[in-house]
C-alpha cells in the first residue's frame, strides 16, 4: 500500500483526492491530512480516514482539533504551522504527496516533498509560478517524481510521448483550453459591475472562491501558461490558450506532422487525480465516461486579452523573467482578496497587478528565502496601491 499525504484536505482538490482513495482501500492509505482553519471538517475527515498526522496551519485551530480528538479517544498526532506542513510533506511513510494548498502558502511544503524524494502531485500551480527552477532542481536532485494535477497540464502530460522526449522538434505547439469562465460573453462595460458572487459561480467546475475568481479573470489560465513553461520546458511562444466553453477537451498537443492529440473527458478533477496517483497505470476514478452524443458539439474561440488583461500580464511576466512571475502572483492574490472583500472592482484586479509589476526586479531569486522576500515586497506594494487609488463604485 502507498501512503498518501494530502496538503489542503478540506479544499475541493483534497476532497476529490479522498474520494478517489476511498475507491481503492487496498492500494492507498491516508498518512496525513492538513487544513488551514476549518476544524470541524478536519475532525470529520480524521474520524473517517484515521490519519497518523493532522496539521492545521493555524495554531489555535490545531489546539481545538487536538482537544476534540482527545475527547473522542482518537490517537492522531496534531501539528501546526508551516513547520507542521513541511514535516508531514516529508514523512518516510508517505510515498505520495498531494500539494493542494491554494496560493503561495503551498510553496514551502511542496518544496519539502520534492526534497524528500516523494511522488509530488502538484495542484498548487503557484509553486512553479514563484519558484519554477528551484522546485524542478529539487525534484531532479532528490529523485522525486513531479506529476501535474491541473486538468490542463495533466492532459498535456497524457498527450506527450511517454519517454518525455518531446524536445526533438516533434512538438510544434501546446494548446491550453479554457472554459472562458462565467463572463466569456460580457462586454467591458458589464465587467465593471461584476460582483464576488457572480465571479465565484463557475459554469463547469467546482472550485474555491479564489480559484473561481482567477478563472473568471483568466488569470488562472495565465498562471497555467507559466506552469506549463516550467513543467514541459517550453517557451511562452509554444503555448497557445484556446477558449473551449464545454470543458470537454482539457488540452491538446500539436505535432509537426499535422497531428493534434487531445485528452477528453467530463469536467471532473477526480480523473487527473486518479491518473497522477496510479501513473503509469490507470485506476477507476468514479467518473462517468464521456458520451459524445450527449455532448453534441464542441466550440473554440480565441481569448480576448483586452477584456481579460490578466492573461496577457501573466504571459508578459514569464517573458520578462526575474521576479516578475512572483510579483504577478502576489499582486493577484492581494487583489483577488480585496475584490472578494468588495474593496476594489473586478476590473481593478488587473490594474493592481500591472502597477505592481512595474516595480518588479529583473534578477531571478536564487533560493526560497529570496523568493519569499520578493513575494512580501510585491504584497506590500499591491496593498499600498489598493489603499491609495480611488476606486469607482
Amino acid at each position: 500500500m502507498k501512503g498518501v499525504c494530502i496538503l489542503g484536505a478540506t479544499g475541493s482538490i483534497g476532497q476529490s483526492t479522498l474520494a478517489v482513495l476511498s475507491k481503492h482501500p487496498q492500494q492507498f492509505r491516508v498518512v496525513a491530512l492538513t487544513a488551514h482553519t476549518q476544524v470541524t471538517p478536519m475532525l470529520t475527515l480524521c474520524q473517517e480516514y484515521h490519519p497518523e498526522y493532522a496539521v492545521m496551519a493555524d495554531e489555535k485551530a490545531a489546539e481545538r482539533l487536538q482537544q476534540a480528538l482527545r475527547s473522542m479517544s482518537l490517537e492522531i498526532q496534531v501539528l501546526s504551522g508551516q513547520k507542521g506542513l513541511e514535516t508531514v510533506a516529508s514523512l518516510p511513510q508517505s510515498d505520495v504527496v498531494m500539494a493542494a494548498i491554494v496560493g503561495s502558502a503551498g510553496l514551502r511544503s511542496s518544496m519539502a516533498a520534492a526534497k524528500a524524494g516523494k511522488r509530488l502531485l502538484l495542484a498548487n500551480k503557484e509553486s512553479l509560478v514563484m519558484a519554477g527552477h528551484l522546485l524542478l532542481d529539487a525534484v531532479s536532485q532528490n529523485q522525486a517524481t513531479l506529476l501535474p494535477v491541473d486538468s490542463e497540464h495533466n492532459a498535456i502530460f497524457q498527450c506527450l510521448p511517454e519517454n518525455g522526449a518531446w524536445h526533438d522538434g516533434s512538438v510544434s505547439k501546446v494548446l491550453l483550453t479554457a472554459s472562458g469562465g462565467p463572463f466569456r460573453s460580457w462586454t467591458t462595460e458589464q465587467l465593471q459591475y461584476v460582483t464576488p458572487e457572480q465571479a465565484c459561480a463557475h459554469p463547469n467546475w467546482s472550485m474555491g472562491r479564489k480559484i473561481s475568481v482567477d478563472s473568471a479573470s483568466l488569470m488562472n489560465k495565465g498562471l497555467e501558461v507559466i506552469e506549463a513553461c516550467w513543467l514541459f520546458d517550453l517557451p511562452v511562444e509554444q503555448i497557445e490558450v484556446v477558449v473551449h466553453p464545454q470543458s470537454i477537451i482539457h488540452s491538446m498537443v500539436q505535432y509537426v506532422d499535422g497531428s493534434t492529440l487531445a485528452q477528453m473527458g467530463n469536467p471532473d478533477m477526480r480523473t487527473p487525480i486518479a491518473y497522477a496517483l496510479s501513473w503509469p497505470s490507470r485506476i477507476a476514478a468514479g467518473v462517468s465516461p464521456l458520451n459524445l452524443i450527449e455532448v453534441s458539439q464542441m466550440t473554440f474561440e480565441k481569448p480576448d486579452v483586452n477584456r481579460f488583461p490578466c492573461l496577457r500580464l501573466a504571459m508578459d511576466s514569464m517573458r520578462a523573467g526575474g521576479c516578475a512571475p512572483i510579483y504577478l502572483n502576489a499582486a493577484n492574490e492581494v487583489a483577488v482578496a480585496a475584490f472578494l472583500d468588495e474593496k476594489i472592482p473586478f476590473m481593478g484586479i488587473p490594474q493592481v497587478i500591472e502597477s505592481t509589476l512595474n516595480d518588479s526586479e529583473s534578477t531571478a531569486p536564487k533560493d526560497i528565502k529570496t523568493v519569499l522576500l520578493a513575494d512580501q515586497r510585491a504584497r506590500d506594494l499591491a496593498t499600498e496601491i489598493i489603499g491609495v487609488k480611488q476606486w469607482a463604485n
